[in-house]
């Protein structure tokens, strides 16, 4: 790969991303790429910083002359507060154990703004370098040296296209890891599309990941000509070193004002309002991991927050429906709408979730049910659906819901399928219109009122409600499915009877 030249000065968006690439390079050997992401965001961030620090320093010096002083620049200024010492200059001179000098920047950066970037770089041990050696630490910032990332090089978008760039390739080098931080952009882009963010809105994902959908919020309302900076933006995040991607990520394309928090959002949801209640959002929208067999189903009949809909707990080993439950919970009452990528087991898989599927088609609550094509994600080749919740439906889509089948909406790559531009725009048209805007049949769909799902007992598998030649495969798609299921059931009790017998002294 060609990259950039030596001394960088402006460049061109792809000349930053095979720089950026190049930074991540420097760490081939030493770091495993799936753990890069943890090594070039912080240094990445961390010049960003100093550079923009810079920026607005001279602007002040130009603005205020002689009334200079450090108070006036860091109240009127400047974003982040560099403390003496920690600024990428100074770092970047030690030569020797580079790795403790970063360690002691870091921090103390963190410390002097703690409202902001307390937690954002991680929790890597820079000066460990069994785990990044001190060569491999120095490429990787010689990279960033040549670099200048203030306003006057980089403009914000590019620099926020370049993380994107990042995160994607991180994606690309992980695998199937890549689905605990990464969505891939156009599942996102429909999604927000489709939950169609207005500025004012409050925005909330409980499994933020790296932020995506946070970020595309912001593009959306920019787009439509909103002011994005009017969201009120809302992420919790388990994972720590996953949470600062998602702050830098927010922070690095413009946003200032929003709340990512760190937490299991099934055992400790962080974002609550001043009763200590779940705050309720305008939209809420995730990607969350599936299937969850670890999630508190014992203690989810008495949870304090009432998640339980309609008393209704989930199974222990799966926990796609307690998503849902959380989701719903938090969405406002008049305005809400839910957006959530889930597997087609969701569908159809009998027993409590049976029961999830009833209540939210009794309470009217489910607008819209989409199959997307196979093999869109890296966590996953099986197929997925979105499931789109409202507080208050159309007077036209009450007591109904729309299935839309868009399993042959894609292209076809490599690795993955991806969405076009054309293919977001059918699927969102058939969503809001009610019809296949390309005409070809490529797209089908079917307005169903409640009466017909009580009759397949609430099952919501789209080869039911959609007649089309696809459907067989939808039907092989869905059986398929509930086999993964039976087989994953069966190799659970395989291990619980065989724990027993080992306890009862026989060799099993």
């Amino acid at each position: 790969m060609t990259l950039a030249p030596a001394n960088p000065d402006h460049l061109t968006q792809r000349e930053l991303e095979q720089t950026l690439w190049g930074a991540a390079n420097a760490l081939r050997g030493p770091v495993d790429p799936g753990d890069f992401k943890a090594y070039v965001f912080p240094v990445l961030f961390y010049k960003w910083i100093s550079d923009v620090y810079d920026f607005h320093h001279e602007q002040a010096l130009d603005d205020l002359g002689d009334e200079w002083s450090q108070e006036f620049e860091d109240e009127d200024y400047q974003t982040f507060v560099i403390p003496d010492g920690a600024h990428w200059d100074d770092t970047f001179e030690v030569t020797k154990n580079s790795g403790k000098a970063l360690n002691k920047a870091l921090v103390a950066i963190q410390e002097a703004n703690p409202g902001k970037l307390a937690g954002v770089f991680g929790d890597v041990n820079w000066s460990n370098q069994e785990r990044i050696p001190q060569s491999a630490l120095r490429a990787l910032m010689q990279v960033f040296d040549k670099l200048t990332l203030d306003p006057n090089h980089i403009s914000g978008d590019m620099l926020g296209s370049a993380y994107e760039y990042l995160l994607r390739e991180f994606a690309e080098a992980s695998g199937k890891k890549a689905g605990e931080f990464f969505t891939p952009r156009h599942v996102v882009h429909l999604l927000v599309k489709i939950l169609d963010p207005q500025a004012g809105d409050s925005v909330c994902d409980p499994a933020c990941g790296s932020a995506g959908m946070l970020v595309e919020t912001t593009e959306a309302v920019k787009l439509a000509g909103g002011n994005p900076r009017s969201l009120f933006l809302y992420g919790q995040e388990q994972n720590l070193t996953t949470a600062g991607i998602a702050r830098m990520n927010l922070y690095l394309h413009g946003v200032e004002d929003f709340e990512i928090k760190r937490g299991d959002t099934f055992r400790e949801p962080k974002l609550l309002d001043d009763a200590g209640r779940l705050r309720k959002f305008d939209v809420v929208i995730a990607n969350p991991p599936f299937s969850l067999d670890n999630w508190p189903a014992s203690t989810w009949a008495k949870d304090r927050y009432k998640r339980a809909l309609g008393g209704i707990v989930p199974p222990a080993k799966n926990g796609d429906w307690a998503w849902i439950q959380h989701m719903i919970s938090t969405m406002k009452e008049d305005t809400g709408r839910v957006g959530v990528v889930m597997p087609h087991g969701v569908l159809f898989r009998g027993g409590r979730e049976a029961e999830m599927r009833q209540w939210v088609i009794e309470q009217d609550k489910l607008e819209a049910v989409i199959g997307l094509p196979n093999n869109l994600f890296y966590s996953t080749t099986i197929p997925v659906c979105l499931l789109i919740f409202r507080a208050q439906k159309s007077v036209e889509r009450e007591k109904h819901v729309l299935f839309i089948d868009a399993r042959t909406k894609y292209s076809p790559g490599k690795n993955q399928n991806t969405l076009s531009d054309d293919d977001v725009n059918a699927i969102d048209a058939a969503y809001k219109r009610g019809e296949d805007i390309d005409g070809d049949g490529g797209l089908a769909l079917q307005l169903v009122h409640r009466e017909k799902i009580r009759e397949f007992d609430y099952d919501l598998n789209i080869g039911r409600y959609i007649q089309t030649e696809t459907r067989a495969e939808a039907d092989v798609d869905a059986a398929l499915a509930a086999l993964r299921d039976a087989q994953a059931a069966m190799d659970a009790a395989r291990e619980a009877l065989d724990l027993r017998l080992r306890e009862a002294g026989f060799d099993a």
